[in-house]
């Protein structure tokens, strides 16, 4: 039995030439082999979001519906950003 299955799909234009391109520049041995490494990405990326999801987002609503008093304030939430932003700018200057 096979390992493999046989699909045919549609790509944009856009898409089928990024593709093409890649083979050609020798990157990869065949168009197959591109959509395999993209998928591979995309089901990497799934995971890693899942993986963010249960280990950061879960415990901390669970912390603010356990502690709603921890929650920032609006003000609060965009002066740390503005904190984050200039650091990262000085940081980018530097």
């Amino acid at each position: 039995m096979r390992s493999t299955q046989q699909f045919s799909i549609t790509l944009p234009h856009e898409l089928a030439d990024a593709v093409k391109a890649k083979v050609a520049a020798g990157e990869y041995a065949t168009e197959s082999e591109v959509i395999r490494e993209g998928l591979r990405a995309l089901m990497a990326k799934d995971r890693a979001v899942e993986a963010w999801l249960r280990e950061q987002v879960v415990p901390a609503a669970l912390e603010l519906e356990a502690n709603p008093s921890s929650a920032l304030t609006p003000a609060q939430v965009r002066a740390h950003l503005a904190q984050r932003r200039q650091a990262r700018d000085r940081a980018g200057k530097a």
